[in-house]
């Protein structure tokens, strides 16, 4: 006995998705069978999740840029670094 299921995929991702299975010569049911059985069995996602990499804003970017030139040497670093949360505190006081 089988059972119907919808599943709703992003238009885009479906056709990206449709074209693999094609050319795979495996169709939408059968790969998302595939998948829930091995699920199953192995007791886990059978595939690495990837993700897309994040891409940093401008701030955080000139951020990272200011952070590894002060790193290297080619900006001098004046910030102040503290031994505990009190001195921290007395000195964001002071602002």
């Amino acid at each position: 006995m089988t059972s119907s299921t919808t599943i709703r995929l992003d238009d885009d991702l479906k056709r990206k998705l449709q074209k693999d299975l094609d050319t795979a010569g495996i169709s939408m049911n059968t790969y998302f069978v595939m998948a829930a059985k091995q699920l199953v069995l192995q007791k886990r996602i059978p595939f690495e999740i990837i993700t897309e990499p994040e891409i940093p804003n401008k701030t955080t970017e000139k951020a990272m840029l200011l952070a590894d030139a002060k790193n290297e040497g080619l900006v001098s670093d004046d910030s102040p670094s503290f031994t505990n949360v009190d001195d921290l505190m007395k000195s964001l006081d002071k602002d």
